[in-house]
């Protein structure tokens, strides 16, 4: 099984961190965000997230 941890290129609102981890889990993004929202230490989750995830792989469509 070939299945990542990595940004998303569609559902991307700042990085895609949040729609990668959505992506992942098979979960909503919104999920994800609301998650991020009411967590204490989110700016510095997100920080350490969007600089070290992997950039998805990109496609044609």
């Amino acid at each position: 099984m070939d299945h990542k941890l990595r940004k998303s290129s569609k559902d991307k609102s700042l990085h895609g961190v949040c729609g990668g981890i959505a992506e992942f889990f098979g979960i909503s993004s919104l999920a994800i965000r609301l998650i991020f929202i009411f967590l204490p230490a989110n700016v510095f989750i997100y920080i350490i997230l969007a600089n070290t995830m992997a950039e998805s792989e990109r496609t044609l469509y």
